[in-house]
């Protein structure tokens, strides 16, 4: 299951790419949920003036839904460069997506003091590909 801000970041993703509006179709497809879902979900952050929802438009981030997918972005790279650099796990990716919902701000910012993360962070995370540009994975060792 998703949590709110795994939408919230799928939406700021969509927006980087699209340059406006995510559709709740292009969310659903992202998050690999169902329209139906996704619009449920859309309805509840909505509701918490982290986003703005017009039919047919699609869905805009507020201010507070912006710095929030922001944060939780930071947090996702965190524990991406955690898992590659510190315990170099080879899919450290989809490790990272399972853990991104259990790490609280606490744990991500221990994590962060042990991994050498780019000051530009969140910003240089490649929203169509989907990855850290700063982050190169070779077949021998991680590095930056």
């Amino acid at each position: 299951m998703n949590t709110a801000d795994q939408y919230l970041r799928a939406i700021y993703l969509i927006q980087s790419v699209e340059d406006g509006p995510a559709s709740t179709g292009a969310v659903a497809d992202r998050l690999d949920v169902s329209p139906a879902s996704a619009n449920e979900m859309i309805g509840k952050l909505e509701s918490q003036d982290l986003l703005d929802h017009e039919k047919y438009e699609g869905v805009t981030l507020t201010d507070g839904g912006i710095e929030r997918a922001r944060n939780v972005l930071e947090t996702y790279c965190i524990i991406e460069r955690f898992l590659l650099e510190v315990l170099e796990v080879e899919d450290f990716r989809a490790e990272a997506r399972q853990l991104e919902g259990v790490i609280d701000d606490l744990v991500a910012e221990r994590l962060d003091t042990i991994i050498d993360r780019e000051p530009e962070c969140p910003d240089c995370f490649d929203a169509e590909a989907g990855a850290c540009e700063k982050l190169i994975v070779t077949d021998e060792a991680p590095s930056q």
